[in-house]
């Protein structure tokens, strides 16, 4: 271009690219602002999120430190102390639960809210206006190209001003998206100190808040609080580190004294054998037939109670029966694939079957613990009384039947807390009113044949001799012996202990009722060599019944005094189990009673006749006196045709 306008012409593009270049640096600036603001938005989310957990968090401890009162513990979960110490824990914690809350709200508020927004509005304005100021140059840079090319030679005039209108739209659209742009930039320099302080002041003030509430909350009561218990923890720490000095003495001292004892077979001499324990416990491999000749060993712990062997699986909480070893023999076997084998064997050969006693023992647990109808609605209409039931045959007492049936309570039948003896005890007979102690209740015969030595005993004497095969189950002390529902409540009680405690063994007796008393021996052959461990007087039986739902089940109340020390009158209730002969026993009891009334009504009647025969005959002298059966007594009142009535039928 010739003349001047060359050089204004330089200028201007000298200007040009000074503004292309400083536009660079601006918009350098502003991707490195994005760039940082985004590394610092996403930390302070990063503070924002940790914020909102440890709100949860210690919502969760606060809930969790409420239901620690509610947990079952299997040891020390009654400790009042501690529950108390961990609500008031719980309380507090809850108090910062909800300042933590306020926080979190606050954080969002003040911090993640303005950041957010520079992100998402500013720099997006900053990066969408790049694009429109490009695309604005392009076009206009494509407009000027369009006008530079045409022809001076031959002008169109409506091409040329197609050109012309197009170069004056895109430059004004380029002026005014760079205007806009420009401005942005320019803008973007204030709003990046902004973005950046405004969400730490607020991050600051919402900390600032949260710590004052946290100081109105933890009050000088709470310190002192907090200071008691960290004395207390200390307490336990130091209570803590002496046991586990004990507990570590005490490893090395059995490591010590043990060593010898980890040798399979250790020194008799040494360690001798403890052959009276009671109870033995341990792991045992039993036997079991897998074949005709073929078995298999299965270890399983084994412990003896009383008089059974019990087993216990692995992850059970109680052992079941295996057998009864009351009356079983062992004897130690020779193995060829086991050490230190034994075998035991019922008295009769055979083995027990465990499973039938426990189904016996079980099924008497469940036919007599839960009370049954009858029972029931014999106790409520203790607490309403109503017309009184009529009685059973299979129940006795020497009292009156409305006596029987008055109004008791459960109550005052048995004491909640009386003990239960599951063995036999044999009475004191001394102590028992108007009974000597004889040689048959002081313990078992000399000759173990039953020879008497041709004396004659006093069940020969007796009219009744009726023996009924038994088994113990239980006795205890009773507050009343006028109503059959003693023996009903002493059933359940003494059946429910039993099926707590796992108790299955019985012992089988034999019962002989006969006029003067009740007798036990553990086996017989005959009446005439019967020799009893257990004899109770019939007069001291007050009270006996079956039970109404099973009966196999009867037990009598024996009223005794309580010895030479204590003449307190005391009842006690004996339960029994029988081959389904409750009510027999218990009838055959009401008619030992009966006839030992008849006879002694008849010993009272010859002792009013000899009275009356001395005092008739005074010149007879003293110790002459008249003795009378029972016929000549019963003959005194039935005149001259009653006699005559007598002798022929006799």
């Amino acid at each position: 271009i010739p003349g001047d306008s060359g050089g204004e012409t330089l200028y201007k593009l000298s200007r040009k690219e000074s503004t292309r270049s400083l536009l660079g640096v601006f918009e350098e600036d502003a991707a490195a602002i994005s760039n940082y603001v985004n590394q610092l938005f996403q930390a302070m989310h990063r503070v924002y999120d940790a914020q909102n957990e440890l709100s949860a968090a210690t919502h969760l401890t606060s809930k969790l430190l409420k239901e620690y009162e509610k947990q079952h513990f299997p040891l020390g979960g009654d400790d009042e102390v501690m529950n108390s110490t961990l609500q008031q824990f719980a309380k507090v914690i809850d108090e910062l639960s909800s300042c933590h809350a306020v926080l979190s709200t606050q954080l969002a508020d003040a911090m993640m809210f303005p950041i957010t927004q520079f992100k998402e509005r500013d720099l997006k304005e900053i990066l969408t206006l790049k694009e429109v100021f490009q695309i604005a140059s392009n076009d206009h840079d494509a407009a000027i190209i369009r006008y530079s090319r045409l022809s001076k030679r031959r002008e169109n005039e409506k091409i040329k001003a197609e050109v012309t209108e197009d170069v004056y739209t895109s430059r004004k659209k380029q002026h005014q998206t760079m205007m806009h742009y420009f401005c942005a930039l320019n803008t973007l320099q204030y709003k990046k100190k902004i973005a950046v302080l405004e969400p730490l002041l607020g991050y600051m003030q919402a900390q600032i808040s949260f710590f004052k509430m946290g100081s109105e909350n933890l009050t000088e009561q709470l310190e002192e609080f907090l200071t008691n218990i960290g004395t207390s923890v200390q307490n336990v720490r130091r209570e803590m580190e002496c046991e586990i000095e004990n507990m570590q003495q005490t490893i090395e001292d059995l490591e010590v004294a043990s060593d010898p004892l980890y040798l399979p077979d250790p020194d008799p001499a040494k360690f001798p054998v403890h052959r009276n324990l009671t109870r033995k416990a341990g792991y045992l491999n039993a036997r079991n037939k897998t074949g005709l000749v073929s078995s298999s060993w299965e270890r399983q712990f084994y412990f003896t109670q009383g008089g059974n062997l019990m087993s216990q699986a692995r992850g059970d909480v109680a052992g079941g029966l295996v057998m009864d070893i009351d009356n079983c023999s062992v004897m130690a076997v020779d193995c060829e694939d086991r050490r230190y084998c034994f075998q035991i064997t019922s008295f009769d050969g055979k083995n027990e079957n465990p499973e039938e006693i426990a189904a016996r023992v079980n099924q008497s647990a469940l036919e007599a613990v839960t009370p049954s109808p009858s029972f029931q609605q014999r106790h409520e209409s203790m607490h309403n009384p109503g017309p009184p039931p009529a009685r059973t045959s299979s129940t006795g007492s020497l009292g009156s039947e409305s006596a029987a049936l008055s109004a008791l309570s459960l109550d005052s039948l048995v004491a909640p807390d009386t003990p239960i003896q599951f063995d036999i005890i044999s009475p004191v007979s001394e102590d028992l009113p108007g009974q000597a102690k004889s040689s048959g209740q002081s313990g078992r015969r000399t000759n173990p044949f039953g020879e008497t030595g041709g004396s004659k005993s006093e069940t020969e004497d007796s009219i009744l001799h009726q023996l009924f095969i038994v088994r113990f189950l239980g006795s205890m002390e009773v507050k009343s012996d006028e109503s059959p529902d003693v023996v009903y409540e002493t059933m359940r009680q003494i059946l429910a202990a039993r099926a707590i405690h796992n108790i299955f063994r019985m012992t089988e007796s034999h019962l002989l009722v006969t006029c003067d008393c009740l007798k036990m021996s553990e086996t017989t052959f005959n009446i005439s060599v019967f020799d009893p461990f257990w004899q109770f007087p019939l007069p001291n039986v007050v009270l006996y019944a079956t039970h109404q739902e099973n009966k196999r089940l009867f037990g009598f109340v024996l009223r005794t005094s309580g010895g030479r020390a204590d003449s307190r009158q005391t009842s006690i209730c004996y339960i029994f189990e029988s081959n389904n002969e409750g009510e027999k026993i218990c009838d055959s009891v009401g008619l030992a009673k009966q006839i030992a009334f008849h006879a002694e009504l008849d010993l009272e009647e010859q002792s009013r006749l000899i009275a009356a025969s001395n005092r008739s005959n005074p010149s007879s002298g003293e110790g002459q006196f008249v003795v009378l059966s029972s016929s000549q007594s019963e003959d005194s009142d039935l005149g001259e045709d009653g006699k005559k009535k007598r002798e022929s039928e006799t």
